[in-house]
C-alpha cells in the first residue's frame, strides 16, 4: 500500500469507532416497526404455544383404550379457537389442527389412519404416545428472549412479536440524513442540457440508498460553487440532520469548496484510502452532526456509499452488525493486471453459477452498477485467473 493511503479497514475501524446510536427512542405499533432498529430486548410473556394442540387433523385418543381394538365412539369435536370437554373413556374426540388437546387424551390419530364408521372411528394404526401433539412451551417459554437489542426488524420478526400479545415496539428513531450536491456543472433531467453540463445521477442513487437504509432523508439539493454558499447549507444541514453526505467538492481544486466549508464550520479529516475506485474520503463533525464528503464520480459516490457511509448509518441507527456477509463464488473471467489498492469490482452472476466482469471498469461508467448483481471484493495486488474463487458482496447483502 501507498505510504500516506488509509487502508479501507482502517477508515472503517476509524468510522465507526465514532458512530453513536441515536438516543432518542420511539415507541411505534407492532404492524409499523418492520424495517425499524430495536432498541430493547423484548422478552415473550407467554408459553407459545399456551396449551397442548393438535398438529394435525384427525381424532385425539387415550393409547390405554386402543389394546383391544374396537371402534372409538366419536362424542366430541373440537375446532381451533374452541376447548373441549375431558375424554370420556373409550371414546375419542374429533379435533383439528391447533385445537387444544381435551384431558386425557396422549395422542392424535391423522384421520387419514381412520376409518369413520357411523358415529365411531376404527383406528387403522396404533398411535406412538405424544404423537402429532405440539406441547405447551415447546417454541416459546414464558420469560424467554424473543427479540434482542439493536436487531434491524423483519417481517417475521414483527410477527413473532405479536405471537406473544406484543403491540408496541420500542425502535430507536430514524436517522436524519442530509445529502446536497455541489457542481456549476449539474443539472436536473428534464431541464435543458447545455454545453459542459452533466445530469445530477448522483442525486438519485445516494438517495435511493438513504431511503433503502431507513433514514429520514432531507436533500437540500445542488449547491452553487461557492464558499459562502457551501457554508450556508451546510450549517443548515448540520442543524436539522444527524449526518451529512455530500458529494463531490472534497478535493483541494479552485472550484472545490466543501473541504474549505467544513473546516469553517467544524473539523475535518481528509483521508485517501488504498482503494479503487473512490480514493478520497472526507470525515468530520459539524454542529453536532457527522460529516462524510464523497466522490462527485458516480461509481465511485456509489462504492464509497455502500463501503463506509452504509455501515456507519446502520451503527448511527443502533444496529450492532455492520458488516455484509459475503458469498465465496467462482471468477468465470480473468483480471491479470490489478490495481496496488484493494478493488471493488462490478460483477454478476452468470447462469453456470460463476461470475461474470464487466468489461469496462472504469469508475466514471455508472452502467456497470446498474448491470451488476454486486461487488467483488479484491485484494490490492491479486491477479484473478478463470476458476478462482473470490469474495463476493451482492447487493442483496450490501442493501440491508
Amino acid at each position: 500500500m501507498n505510504p500516506g493511503l488509509l487502508s479501507v479497514d482502517e477508515a472503517l475501524e476509524q468510522l465507526l469507532a465514532a458512530a453513536k446510536p441515536v438516543g432518542e427512542i420511539e415507541e411505534v405499533p407492532a404492524l409499523e416497526a418492520s424495517g425499524r432498529i430495536l432498541a430493547r430486548t423484548q422478552r415473550s410473556t407467554m408459553d407459545v404455544p399456551p396449551m397442548d394442540n393438535s398438529a394435525m387433523d384427525g381424532y385425539a385418543v387415550r393409547i390405554s383404550d386402543l389394546q383391544e381394538k374396537k371402534p372409538l365412539l366419536v362424542k366430541q369435536k373440537i375446532p381451533a379457537g374452541s376447548v373441549g370437554r375431558p375424554l370420556e373413556p373409550g371414546t375419542a374426540a374429533r379435533i383439528f389442527t391447533g385445537a387444544p388437546i381435551p384431558p386425557g387424551a396422549d395422542a392424535v390419530i391423522m384421520q387419514e389412519h381412520c376409518d369413520v364408521q357411523g358415529e365411531s372411528v376404527v383406528l387403522k394404526k396404533t398411535p406412538k404416545p405424544g404423537e402429532w401433539i405440539r406441547r405447551a412451551a415447546s417454541d416459546i417459554r414464558k420469560g424467554g428472549e424473543i427479540l434482542p437489542t439493536g436487531k434491524r426488524l423483519l417481517p417475521q420478526d414483527t410477527g413473532l412479536a405479536a405471537s406473544v400479545g406484543i403491540k408496541i415496539l420500542p425502535v430507536y428513531r430514524k436517522v436524519r440524513l442530509g445529502l446536497f450536491f455541489t457542481g456549476d456543472e449539474l443539472v436536473m433531467p428534464g431541464e435543458p442540457l447545455a454545453p459542459g453540463r452533466i445530469y445530477n445521477s448522483n442525486r438519485f442513487t445516494l438517495r435511493g440508498l438513504a431511503e433503502a437504509f431507513g433514514c429520514e432523508l432531507r436533500d437540500y439539493g445542488i449547491v452553487p460553487d461557492s464558499l459562502e454558499a457551501t457554508r450556508q447549507v451546510l450549517r443548515r444541514a448540520a442543524g436539522e440532520c444527524d449526518v451529512v453526505v455530500t458529494s463531490g467538492g472534497v478535493s483541494v481544486g479552485d472550484a472545490d469548496f466543501v473541504k474549505p466549508a467544513v473546516e469553517a464550520e467544524g473539523r475535518l479529516l481528509m483521508w485517501k484510502i488504498a482503494m479503487k475506485p473512490g480514493r478520497p474520503l472526507a470525515f468530520g463533525r459539524v454542529q453536532d452532526s457527522f460529516f462524510i464528503g464523497l466522490p462527485g464520480n458516480p461509481v465511485s459516490s456509489f462504492v464509497t456509499f455502500l463501503i463506509f457511509v452504509r455501515p456507519f448509518l446502520l451503527r448511527t441507527q443502533g444496529l450492532l452488525e455492520t458488516s455484509p456477509r459475503a458469498i465465496m463464488a467462482r471468477a468465470d473471467f480473468d483480471w491479470l493486471e490489478p490495481d496496488a489498492r484493494r478493488e471493488f469490482l462490478r460483477v454478476k452472476w452468470n447462469l453456470q453459477g460463476g461470475l461474470d466482469l464487466y468489461p469496462t471498469q472504469d469508475s466514471a461508467v455508472l452502467t456497470s452498477t446498474a448491470w451488476a448483481d454486486g461487488l467483488l471484493d479484491n485484494p490490492a495486488g491479486r491477479a484473478i485467473r478463470r476458476g478462482d474463487m473470490v469474495r463476493f458482496l451482492p447487493y442483496s447483502e450490501l442493501y440491508r
